[in-house]
C-alpha cells in the first residue's frame, strides 16, 4: 500500500463520503466543474477537516440552518488567523449540516494560487480566486459563496487587534444586489487565537511577494471555535448612489460584529 493510500484509509469515513454524495453539483465527464471542483478530492479533504472541526478546534455552530437550501447566497464573515482556517471550518459546517447540506465555494486571496500545487488543490476542494467575475459567474450558477470582505486586512491582523473588524469592501454588496442573492452574516470566534502574530515584517513580505510576514510561533494552537450564523439579509436591486451601497455594507458589518460579540460572550475558555 502506498503512502497516499495508507493515509486515505486512515482518514476515510463512510459517513463523510455519503454526506458529500448527498450534495449534487454538476461536473463534467472528467470529474471536474468549470472551477476545478472534484468530488473525490472533496471527500478526502472533508475526512481530514472532520478531525480538525470535531477534535482539534471542537467547533460549536449556531444558526447554520439560516443558509438557504438552494439558490445563490453570499456568506459574509470576519477574517482572521493568518491561515484560511475560518473558511475551511465554515465550509465544513455547511457541507455537514443534517438538512439540505451544501458545499460552499470560498473566495481566496490571489497569493494562494501562486504557490506550487496549492492552487490546484484549493480549486479541487471548492476554493476559487477571489475575483468579481468568478463570484458573479458562480452566483449565476446558484452557488453558496464564502466571502471575507476584509481580505488580507483581516487575515493579517496582529493579536492586539483581534476581533476588531477592518474595512469591508463594497464589491460583495453590488453582486448581492445584481444577482438577488441573500447575505448570511457569520461571526467567527476562536481563529484569532490559532496563530497569534505580534508583528508583521512588511519589508520581508514585500521582498517575498506575499501579503504579510507575521512574527508568530510556527504552531497552530487548538483554540475552541464558535461559528454564529445570522438571519439572511435581503437587499433590493434598485439603482442607488454608492454612499447608500456603503450604508448597506455597514449594516452587514454591524451584524457580523454583533455575532462576533455573541461568540465572545458564549466562549468560556480559549482552549
Amino acid at each position: 500500500m502506498g503512502l497516499a493510500s495508507f493515509i486515505k484509509s486512515k482518514l476515510a469515513s463512510s459517513e463523510v463520503e455519503s454526506q458529500i454524495d448527498r450534495i449534487k453539483k454538476p461536473i463534467g465527464t472528467l470529474g471536474y466543474d468549470p472551477w476545478g471542483y472534484n468530488k473525490e478530492a472533496v471527500k478526502f479533504g472533508m475526512n481530514l477537516t472532520r478531525h480538525l472541526y470535531e477534535k482539534y478546534f471542537r467547533v460549536e455552530t449556531s444558526g447554520i440552518e439560516n443558509i438557504p437550501a438552494e439558490g445563490p447566497v453570499l456568506i459574509i464573515g470576519n477574517h482572521s488567523g493568518q491561515l484560511p482556517l475560518d473558511g475551511i471550518l465554515v465550509g465544513h459546517a455547511l457541507a455537514n449540516r443534517e438538512v439540505n447540506p451544501r458545499l460552499p465555494r470560498a473566495m481566496i486571496e490571489r497569493f494562494f494560487p501562486t504557490v506550487p500545487w496549492l492552487g490546484n488543490m484549493l480549486n479541487e476542494v471548492g476554493a476559487v480566486l477571489g475575483d468579481p467575475i468568478n463570484c458573479a459567474k458562480m452566483l449565476e450558477n446558484d452557488e453558496a459563496i464564502i466571502v471575507f470582505p476584509e481580505g488580507v486586512r483581516g487575515s493579517g491582523k496582529l493579536y492586539k487587534d483581534r476581533y476588531q473588524l477592518q474595512r469591508f469592501g463594497n464589491g460583495f454588496m453590488h453582486l448581492a444586489m445584481k444577482y438577488n442573492a441573500p447575505i448570511v452574516p457569520v461571526g467567527v470566534v476562536g481563529c484569532e487565537e490559532t496563530i497569534p502574530a505580534i508583528a508583521n515584517i512588511k519589508p520581508l513580505a514585500s521582498a517575498l511577494g506575499v501579503p504579510y510576514a507575521p512574527v508568530a510561533l510556527p504552531f497552530i494552537f487548538p483554540a475552541k471555535v464558535h461559528l454564529n450564523f445570522g438571519k439572511p439579509m435581503y437587499f433590493d436591486s434598485n439603482e442607488i448612489p454608492e454612499e447608500q451601497i456603503t450604508e448597506r455594507v455597514e449594516a452587514v458589518k454591524s451584524e457580523v460584529n454583533r455575532l462576533i460579540n455573541k461568540g465572545l460572550t458564549e466562549r468560556k475558555r480559549l482552549f
